[in-house]
This record gives structure tokens, C-alpha cells and sequence, in this order.
């Protein structure tokens, strides 16, 4: 996270995470945590005003407790968010105490995330439940100098957020469950068309 509070992201579908984490190795990538289960709780509120306007608040429980708000951002040449984030200590207290504050849990989604650092950057590898994908953190010089260190500079880029996936998932698929859950994507066959 720069110290503006933006960040600054690539987004790429892959088809096998295990074959860009022998790459990244190969080019000395440093790991940093591996196969971390993420739970993370997207908020609304009152009126539900979040999400029609690319705004996120999100409670997040990996190794630590994370809340979160994130919110488009003009970026030149890439996208990118303003992300505010603190650190807390007890994740159903702070549920508890967005809910008092009006904001209710809209959905959940899961994740495995694997990170590594390569050329300045936070390089994640994320197992989402309807696919596989990286995403690369820093600055844009440092981005497309990974990106083309793992072969995906030519690869198509997603600008979209999970979230935003999830919905366009659900509507081609026709899926009504809420969350975005391994067990609910228990054998469901996602096409990658459905991400370009």
C-alpha cells in the first residue's frame, strides 16, 4: 500500500498457480505466506449505496483482522483504488459494532491467497472458488516488469474486483446462493469466457 492510500493493481486469470509459483521462484520472488485461508464479510448499508458506487467496506480475518474501505480512484495508464485499512484485534466485535453503526453483512467470500514480493511488488495468488488468479501490487513500472517475468504481459487484464466477478459469475451461470463459498462453487465449472 503506498503511502498516498492508493493502490495501484494488475489483475490476471490464470490457469495454473503452481506453474507461476515455480516462475516466481525462478526469479527470486520471496515468499511471504503460503495457502492462507482468507473469510471476508462485504457491508452495505441502510440503503445499500456501497456497491452501486464501487465502494467496498470489508471485514477480514486471515493471519490478523483487517477492516477495510476501498473506493475508485483516477489512475492514468492502470487501475487503481484509494484503500484505507486498519488493523483490529476481534473480528465479531467489529462486526458487532458495524452492524450497531447501520451497516449490515451483505456476502461473504473465501480465498486462499499465497503472497510473494518480486521487483518492489506484492505478487498474491489467489484460489478463489470460481478460479484461479494473481494479482500484482506496486508501482506500474514494477507491475509490468513482473508481469512480463511471469510471461502475463500480454495477458488480458481484469479490472473488475472479486466481487464484481462474482455478480457477472452468477448471472451467466444463473446461480442464486449469496456467498461466494468453495462449498457453494462445489462442483460448479466456471468457463474462463466468462471472465473476458
Amino acid at each position: 500500500m503506498a503511502e498516498n492510500h492508493v493502490e495501484v493493481e494488475a489483475k490476471v486469470k490464470v490457469s495454473d498457480l503452481k506453474a507461476i509459483e515455480r516462475q516466481l521462484q525462478a526469479a527470486g520472488g520471496v515468499c511471504k505466506s503460503s495457502g492462507v485461508y482468507e473469510r471476508n464479510v462485504r457491508y452495505e448499508d441502510a440503503d445499500e449505496t456501497l456497491t452501486p458506487s464501487a465502494r467496498v467496506l470489508r471485514l477480514r480475518q486471515d493471519t490478523r483482522v483487517r477492516l477495510t474501505y476501498k473506493e475508485p480512484h483516477e489512475q492514468e495508464g492502470g487501475f487503481a483504488r484509494t484503500e484505507l485499512e486498519v488493523t483490529v484485534s476481534d473480528f465479531e466485535t467489529m462486526d458487532l459494532l458495524l452492524q450497531k453503526l447501520g451497516f449490515h453483512p451483505a456476502w461473504i467470500y473465501e480465498k486462499y491467497r499465497t503472497t510473494y514480493e518480486l521487483n518492489g511488488c506484492e505478487v498474491v495468488l489467489d484460489e478463489m472458488p470460481f478460479g484461479a488468479f494473481i494479482e500484482v501490487e506496486g508501482n506500474p513500472e514494477g507491475i509490468e516488469r513482473t508481469l512480463k517475468t511471469l510471461k502475463l504481459a500480454d495477458a488480458p487484464r481484469i479490472s473488475e474486483s472479486y466481487s464484481d466477478l462474482f455478480f457477472r459469475v452468477k448471472d451467466r451461470l444463473g446461480l442464486s446462493f449469496r456467498d461466494l463459498t468453495f462449498e457453494n462453487f462445489r462442483g460448479i465449472a466456471v468457463p474462463d469466457e466468462v471472465f473476458k
